[in-house]
């Protein structure tokens, strides 16, 4: 395959080097230019016309979701990774819907990355939900059992509804009018029934378990 040209967007100079030494691992990836931020990777993607642009989330000025949006409007053929160290899988979310193609979590090995960005380059379809879950898959593994849901209460499973279609604490207490804290404690509920750590395991055994679809 011919080499994939990528732009490496990043407010930290020390992780634009980092995310270089994991590409460089790779013959098949050339770092074609670097941005520190989001209105620098609008006019480099428009200079250099990468196939694919590692995009951090939380820049200043205008962030990686929202530089996403616009380089996918004026540049609809490039595919765009997010890059983040958080767990929130609201983010995960929110970055598909501005037109990112992955979302990478900086803390996975860098076989990972490579695999997962050849995935994404070749693949001419955006990103499918299914395929950002098979990262997240390796960040944190999950042994998932269904008949567990049948522990939680009513109101929980209507939370776990919310959680998997990406919602947050703040628009989970809105959707349900309890507060936040609330919603919180009724988390740390759902956790320890199922036996999982995180949010972000939470929403992975939410996906799998079908509850994507379902109406809260």
């Amino acid at each position: 395959m011919k080499r994939i040209r990528v732009l490496v967007v990043d407010d930290s100079e020390f992780a634009r080097e980092g995310i270089k030494v994991i590409l460089e691992g790779d013959p098949d990836f050339e770092v074609v230019a670097e941005a520190s931020s989001g209105e620098e990777a609008i006019r480099l993607t428009e200079e250099w016309m990468p196939d694919l642009i590692l995009m951090d989330i939380n820049m200043p000025g205008m962030d990686g979701l929202e530089a996403t949006k616009k380089i996918k409007s004026l540049f609809p053929y490039v595919k765009v990774v997010m890059l983040t160290v958080s767990d929130d899988i609201a983010y995960l979310f929110d970055a598909l819907k501005k037109g990112a193609q992955g979302y990478l979590l900086k803390n996975l090995n860098p076989e990972s990355w490579h695999e997962y960005l050849k995935a994404v380059a070749v693949d001419e379809t955006p990103m499918t939900r299914e395929l950002a879950y098979r990262i997240l898959k390796e960040f944190s593994p999950v042994d998932h059992e269904a008949d567990r849901v049948s522990m939680l209460t009513g109101r929980e499973q209507e939370i776990l509804a919310h959680v998997a279609k990406g919602l947050s604490n703040k628009e989970i207490s809105a959707a349900l009018q309890i507060s936040e804290h609330t919603v919180k404690n009724h988390l740390k509920n759902i956790l320890q029934k199922l036996h999982l750590e995180n949010r972000v395991q939470l929403a992975r055994f939410a996906y799998e378990q079908g509850w994507m679809g379902k109406r809260p």
